[in-house]
């Protein structure tokens, strides 16, 4: 390819986004690691999960066949630091049949906890593999030899279409102790000693007495997690008092209102409190900032929200900040409805915090607005107040800036990025830096898993971001400081 081939054809546009608007392809490396970290396989505004289906399981078999290092590491990255499961998993499943090495070795990355390796088995028998063969058994043996008895109570049930006993039963593990016999064997329905086991012992009783006094010392005896009580009994106010005292920090997150309609919210809310505002406690526990949004819209007690809202910014307390004049834009067209501006305006609004008010923040559809934020109110009572309104132009807010004369050294924008009308956010981009400042670095956080872009392959300072864990805010950070893209991260 000639020198001015390689820098002029890249700059045009060779594809059209969902609104058959034109639009960039980038690397088959970019794409993979979009649909990882954004594709949920649920409905979007613009495509059904059958669609994303078909899609992503073409990408799986592309990248597997030309880089299956790269999937490899993207796969374990997507589920360690991006907290995406069903992705990932599906390409591990896909993994297997490719590289055996890879396979072995990205496997416990990918497979964290039992729902994963249910959901594995689910997968690889959906694509026509059976049991797997003798590489898959040996290495889930391997994995099932550090299973706990928590884990073996909480995840035995056929809800996910295998039991672990079902797994168990296919692998066959070799037990590392006495101990761990005892699980299998528990998990097999054979006979096992209680005195190795007082986890699987206090829930087996559990099921055979309805005398709360001592469903209460079993439930606290056996550490017995929520899930696996409310399986066995309907619990009174007593016994969800008991079981709240022990619910790990997601657990009670995503079971407020269950604990309002129990009625012991107000009676434990110091409790509830210490726990939801514990720094070190949240750090720990990686949960997105948007499982918060899910819990703000359905709790109604206000002393709750007011938690909720301080959980938000103890999450983002830690993170770096962003150095430089920073323009953050958030995109509010109609297709972002939902879902997408829910997290979209949390990340936003923590961008925008992170620059220390050093920039500016707004909003865009075919218009930009200045929702005036606060480097003071809680990010989630500004992002409650943010709503999905018209069209899409991507370059409305950078003419804006261009109109205004305002030098940022960062352009942050958060969208799906299906533009219908107006000018593209990559010619905006280019006036901008000819006219006002020419090292500006534009940074795309992509949330929906369409794959087509608003920027060239060959733009050095511009960056593509997909998700929305944490990690987007460390990656910024970092960019701007000097680290390489997000592909060689």
């Amino acid at each position: 390819m000639s020198r001015a081939k390689e820098l002029f054809s890249s700059q045009i546009p060779d594809t059209k986004n969902r609104e058959g608007y034109p639009a960039f392809s980038r690397t088959i490396e970019e794409q993979y690691l979009q649909i990882l970290l954004t594709n949920t396989l649920g409905n979007t505004f613009y495509a059904n999960s059958n669609e994303l289906l078909k899609e992503a399981n073409e990408l799986h078999d592309i990248i597997l066949e030309k880089n299956p290092e790269f999937a490899a590491k993207a796969m374990a990255f997507a589920r360690e630091k991006g907290f995406m499961r069903l992705q990932p998993i599906w390409g591990l499943v896909k993994l297997s049949s490719v590289d055996r090495d890879l396979f072995a070795k990205v496997f416990p990355k990918v497979i964290r906890i039992p729902s994963d390796l249910q959901d594995f088995f689910t997968i690889l028998k959906a694509e026509g593999r059976g049991q797997g063969g003798r590489l898959i058994k040996k290495v889930v043996a391997q994995y099932l030899n550090d299973i706990s008895e928590y884990w073996a109570i909480k995840y035995n049930g056929r809800g996910r279409g295998y039991s672990l006993g079902d797994i168990v039963k296919t692998v066959h593990p070799k037990p590392k102790d006495a101990r761990q016999n005892a699980i299998f064997a528990y998990l097999t329905g054979n006979e096992y000693d209680k005195t190795l086991v007082p986890q699987i012992a206090a829930y087996e009783a559990l099921k055979k007495t309805t005398n709360t006094s001592k469903q209460i010392a079993l439930i606290k005896k056996g550490k017995l997690p929520h899930e696996v009580v409310t399986s066995i009994i309907k619990p009174n106010k007593e016994i969800w008092e008991a079981i709240l005292q022990q619910m790990p920090i997601f657990a009670l997150l995503r079971n407020l209102n269950t604990l309002d309609r129990a009625e012991i919210l107000d009676t434990h809310k110091d409790y509830i409190t210490s726990i939801l505002n514990n720094p070190d406690r949240l750090a720990k526990s990686k949960i997105l900032p948007f499982r918060f949004v899910t819990a703000f819209y359905e709790v109604e007690k206000a002393w709750v929200k007011d938690v909720l809202r301080q959980a938000v910014e103890l999450t983002f307390k830690n993170l770096p900040e962003i150095p430089g004049k920073t323009a953050v834009f958030l995109d509010v067209s109609g297709s972002m409805e939902g879902r997408y501006l829910q997290i979209g305006s949390v990340f936003a609004l923590a961008l925008y915090k992170k620059t220390n008010g050093n920039g500016v923040f707004w909003t865009f559809d075919t218009d930009v607005y200045d929702p005036k934020p606060s480097l003071y109110d809680s990010i989630l009572s500004q992002a409650s107040k943010i709503k999905a309104l018209g069209g899409t132009d991507t370059g409305a807010p950078v003419y804006r800036l261009r109109q205004e004369k305002l030098k940022v050294d960062n352009i942050i924008i958060i969208t799906d990025e299906q533009q219908n009308t107006g000018s593209p956010f990559w010619e905006e981009l280019r006036k901008y830096r000819s006219s006002i400042n020419p090292n500006a670095k534009a940074f795309v956080i992509d949330i929906a898993p369409y794959r087509s872009y608003m920027i060239p392959r060959n733009d050095k300072n511009s960056f593509y971001i997909f998700g929305w864990s944490e990690v987007v805010l460390n990656y910024i950070s970092q960019t701007i400081k000097g680290y390489a893209d997000m592909i060689q991260n």
